[in-house]
């Protein structure tokens, strides 16, 4: 007999509310009884405010530290500038660690609301971001939820934001294959038009951090989302006094190239340590101004992504 699944095995799937992984599950009763299986209405809710977004595409890595953050804030600020007839638009669902606000240089701003909802704040002419960080007291705030209120502050972000009308929305989502992952794919899937939900994923080059990817490639497929391409990121350091290169982080098993081509999901190429963008990200700053190998890299990753997406 075939071993029960050891994660959620999604809510279109025979098996949903009747696995081992289940238990426990507040929603296991709506999952497995067909006739109680009722529309979450928020959904429909969430469809209305996005029915001008184009284009989503979840960031996702299987671990946290591997840069995923950064890489959102690179990517948006790179179409933004390339693409300037576009709309781009950054939704922070780390709940309980939002980082873009600093990394996009618009810590301290305020969220207002209209009749509309909230409107996200603008950070450049065509490019917006709403995170929980703009609702916090302090920067030091620790947000202690549990799951369902997480879910609840997800649904708000997606619902409530009056996002406009967006070429691509990008969502620097947490680590990991849990609750917030399984709301947001929920709440966005479209069945007739799958691809406008897909899913770039983050990793490093040590084997550490592509076994835990694996297990996010997996988690993709079980939830019917299309994987838009893998980067590798932190995959060398190239000292800006002497020239030489130094793997920080050594591909021990061919890295995500290998992992790529084993898992059959497209290679999109690397991303260095720098720290000139480092100090650029820490800072608030934009990083199109910096013209060096990582912005090189970042060019040739975001032309494979805007072709993958065909939206442009």
């Amino acid at each position: 007999m075939e071993a029960e699944p050891e994660n959620c095995p999604g809510v279109g799937t025979e098996n949903a509310g009747k696995s081992s992984a289940c238990a426990g599950c507040p929603n296991q009763r709506l999952c497995s009884d067909p006739n109680t299986k009722l529309e979450d209405p928020g959904k429909a809710l969430v469809t209305e405010a996005m029915r001008e977004v184009k284009q989503k595409l979840l960031v996702l890595s299987g671990k946290g530290g591997v840069g995923k953050s950064t890489v959102t804030t690179l990517l948006s600020r790179y179409l933004a500038h390339i693409y300037p007839e576009h709309n781009f638009g950054v939704l922070d669902v780390d709940i309980c660690g939002p980082s873009q606000p600093r990394l996009l240089g618009v810590e301290g701003e305020n969220v207002h609301q209209s009749g509309s909802g909230w409107s996200p704040v603008g950070v450049d002419d065509n490019l917006c971001l709403m995170s929980i960080g703009f609702l916090l007291g302090s920067t030091d705030d620790a947000i202690i939820w549990r799951g369902p209120k997480k879910n609840g502050m997800i649904r708000q972000f997606l619902s409530e934001v009056d996002w406009g009308k967006l070429d691509l929305l990008l969502l620097d989502t947490p680590p990991g294959t849990s609750d917030e992952h399984l709301s947001i794919v929920s709440y966005l899937r479209n069945d007739t038009a799958p691809e406008t939900l897909q899913a770039l994923i983050v990793t490093t080059p040590q084997e550490v951090s592509l076994l835990d990817v694996r297990k996010e490639i997996n988690f993709c497929k079980k939830q019917r989302l299309s994987v838009l391409g893998v980067i590798e990121n932190m995959s060398a350091f190239r000292c800006g006094h002497c020239g030489e290169t130094s793997e920080i982080f050594p591909a021990k098993t061919g890295g995500a190239a290998a992992m790529c081509a084993e898992m059959k999901v497209p290679y999109l190429g690397v991303l260095p340590i720098d720290p000139e963008v480092t100090k650029a990200c820490d800072m608030g700053e934009d990083i199109t101004s910096i013209n060096n190998s990582t912005t090189e890299a970042l060019a040739s990753i975001s032309q494979k992504i805007v072709e993958g997406l065909k939206m442009l």
